[in-house]
C-alpha cells in the first residue's frame, strides 16, 4: 500500500504570498493537475482568506506512477513558487529502510527545496495507530 496526505501553502516569495504573478502561476498548476488522471488521487487548490493552498491525498495498492506525478508537482511549486511551505507525508509498504513499512516520512518544503525527513508523531504505525 502506498499512501499520502499533504497540504501546502502557496506563495511567491517568503516575504510575501502574491508578488503579482500568484494567480497565473496557481492557473498553471490547476493545469498540471488537471492533466493527473488517477482515481486514486485527490489533489485540489483551495483560497481561503486571500491564500492559496495546495491539498493532496492518495491511497494505491503501491507505489506506482502517483508518486512519480505527486513529485512532478511538488517540483513544479518548489521552482515556481519558492515561498511555499508544507509537508507531504508518505507511507509505503515497500518503503526501504529507513523508516522501512511500518512508519511515515515528511517531505518537507520550504524556501524552495524539498527535504526529507523521519516522522515522530505517527510511527512506528504498530503500535500507535494500528494493531
Amino acid at each position: 500500500m502506498y499512501e499520502f496526505h499533504g497540504w501546502f501553502s502557496l506563495a511567491q516569495n517568503p516575504e510575501e504570498s502574491d508578488a503579482g504573478q500568484l494567480r497565473s502561476i496557481v492557473e498553471e498548476l490547476a493545469e498540471l493537475l488537471g492533466g493527473l488522471r488517477f482515481p486514486t488521487v485527490s489533489a485540489e487548490i483551495k483560497w481561503l482568506n486571500g491564500e492559496c493552498f495546495l491539498l493532496l491525498n492518495g491511497l494505491a495498492n503501491r507505489r506506482r506512477d502517483e508518486a512519480v506525478a505527486m513529485r512532478g508537482v511538488l517540483e513544479f511549486v518548489t521552482r515556481r513558487l519558492p515561498g511555499s511551505f508544507g509537508l507531504l507525508y508518505e507511507r509505503d509498504d515497500d518503503m526501504p529502510v529507513p523508516p522501512g513499512p511500518n512508519a511515515f516520512r515528511a517531505q518537507v518544503m520550504v524556501r524552495g527545496a524539498i527535504t526529507e525527513r523521519l516522522d515522530p508523531f505517527l510511527s512506528p504505525c504498530r503500535p500507535l495507530i494500528e494493531d
